[in-house]
Parts: structure tokens; sequence; C-alpha cells
């Protein structure tokens, strides 16, 4: 069907729109990606799903036209951990790349992939590449241990393209959403999601459970999968789409982080990062949980 009558359906408004079904948001998304549709009809879809909302089978869909089109990571003899990183630090440090290296402590392989979807945010990519993670050029299998990262067009420029599409209409789009649950590898993988708003984590949760994937989710910082250092949130897990609750939330927010610093540019947060991979600060016990519960997802993903 040409996307013509897609945008019909779901540019209804926000009652009067109809739902897609899986296959029907496969290829409307497919199109897009393949660049068969105008610059126009792209907005027009992009406007009409930001007033709609994504259904969980209409986010299984778009996931299964972005996975049939993506330069996939080759699979390794561990699963893949997926760290998505399209936000970045406005307002604490950016604490993605700890995560990432700690997980490749652990003797993992880590795929961190992003862009710049905020200008003034301090990103994950930056900070890596100071710590000496410079970002891929090529795809390739990331080793057992290796945090990597790789920018949203090398796995594909289409998607990177509908990213960029908010710079011009100022508001996120179901690209922003498809690159947060994607699963950018031919093997098993652990994709770790987030979400800021909580009518988010139900369609991301049913998502998972929909396409079978394994994956934990849990309330981020600031848009980022790490966990906010200063509070115990609800983190979920999936098992090959089977959802169990590993932690309940529980209230208050800690007024002190023992060595997290106030400032949030690139060279400070990678200072800390290194102390605390060092061993001269604590590891913040969230993003401590954070890195055992994926650990545990990744050994029962691969039983």
């Amino acid at each position: 069907m040409g996307i013509s009558q897609y945008i019909k359906e779901i540019g209804r408004g926000a009652r009067g729109a109809r739902p897609l079904t899986r296959e029907q948001a496969t290829d409307l998304f497919g199109q897009v990606l393949d660049g068969t549709v105008t610059d126009l009809e792209i907005g027009g879809f992009c406007l009409a799903m930001r007033i709609k909302g994504e259904t969980p089978e209409e986010m299984a869909g778009f996931l299964d036209a972005t996975h049939a089109r993506l330069q996939m990571i080759p699979a390794g003899d561990r699963p893949l951990i997926v760290l998505p990183s399209y936000n970045g630090a406005r307002k604490l440090p950016v604490l993605t790349p700890l995560l990432a290296l700690l997980l490749a402590r652990e003797g993992l392989p880590v795929l961190v992939h992003g862009s710049a979807s905020e200008t003034s945010r301090v990103l994950a990519s930056n900070v890596l590449a100071a710590l000496g993670h410079a970002p891929m050029t090529a795809i390739r299998a990331v080793a057992n241990g290796e945090a990597a990262f790789a920018p949203a067009e090398l796995l594909n420029p289409a998607l990177k393209r509908l990213l960029d599409v908010r710079r011009v209409v100022g508001l996120r789009n179901p690209g922003h959403s498809v690159v947060k649950l994607m699963q950018p590898t031919a093997g098993p993988s652990v994709v770790v999601a987030s979400y800021t708003h909580p009518e988010y984590a139900r369609v991301m949760a049913e998502t998972f459970e929909l396409s079978g994937m394994t994956a934990l989710l849990s309330r981020g910082l600031e848009g980022e999968v790490v966990s906010d250092p200063r509070r115990t949130a609800q983190i979920d897990g999936f098992v090959r789409g089977v959802r169990t609750e590993l932690q309940s939330q529980q209230a208050g927010t800690a007024s002190e982080v023992p060595g997290l610093p106030k400032e949030i540019d690139v060279a400070t947060t990678a200072g800390y990062t290194r102390r605390v991979l060092d061993g001269e600060l604590p590891v913040p016990e969230a993003i401590a949980t954070q890195v055992r519960h994926i650990t545990q997802l990744a050994l029962a993903s691969h039983a």
C-alpha cells in the first residue's frame, strides 16, 4: 500500500486514527527507510505518528523493517550487550560509557550506538573517545571484553536521516523509539533500554514480548540507558520475550553520590569514569546492580 494511504489511516488525530497491523507497519517503515517516499510524506508520517502514538504492534513492525535493513554486527561466542545512546547529558554526567566499560570488564562484548539528537548535550561517544575508544568506521565483530561505539549512520544511513527530521520539525518520531529497541546483531544479544515517561514503559515492554527479545528495561538517566545513581528504579528483564521483574522501585533520591562530579563536560566525565574503573572511587550502587542484572540476562539468553 502506498504511504499516502497509511498516512490517511494514522493521520486522523489522537481519537480518529486507526492503528496499523504489524505487517502494515513493516511495509510503511520499510518504504520510509528505502527512500521511496518524498520528504513531505516523511514529514507527514512523523507528525501523524507523534500525535497518534505508537502501539506495540506498530513498534514491532517498525523493528521488523529496521532489522531487515541494518548492517548487522557479526555474532560472537557471547551475547552482544547493546546500549543505545541518543540523548546525552544535560544536568548530570553521562554515565553510559561507565556502564559500557564495566560490562566489558565482565568479559562481555558491548556495543554502544548513537547519534547526536540534542546539540547542547554532552554525548557518550565523546566521552568514550576521550577514554581512547574511537567510533567504528566499518562494521566488524566486537570482541569479548571490548566496548565499541557505532554511529547510527554506520548501521543504517536512512535511519540516521529519519532521526535528523527532529532538527527540522522539533519533535521526536518513530525512529527515536526504534533505535532504543533494535538489536543490530546477527547473534544473541541483550538490548538495554530505558524510558523517561511512564507511558512508554508499557509500549516498550509489550514490544519486547511481541518480538521475543532479550532485554533489560528501566527508567533511564536523562534519556540514557544507564541507571540514575541517585535512585532505585524498577528494572524488568526479558528473556526471549518472557518478562520478569528484577527490581522494584523505591521512593527517594539520594542527595549525594560519592565522587560524582557536579560538572558534566567531557574531560570531567572521562576523568570520573577512569577513577571509578581504576578503583579510586566506588561504582555507584545503582549502576553496579544494573551490571549484575545485564550479566545474568546474558547468561540466560545463552542457555
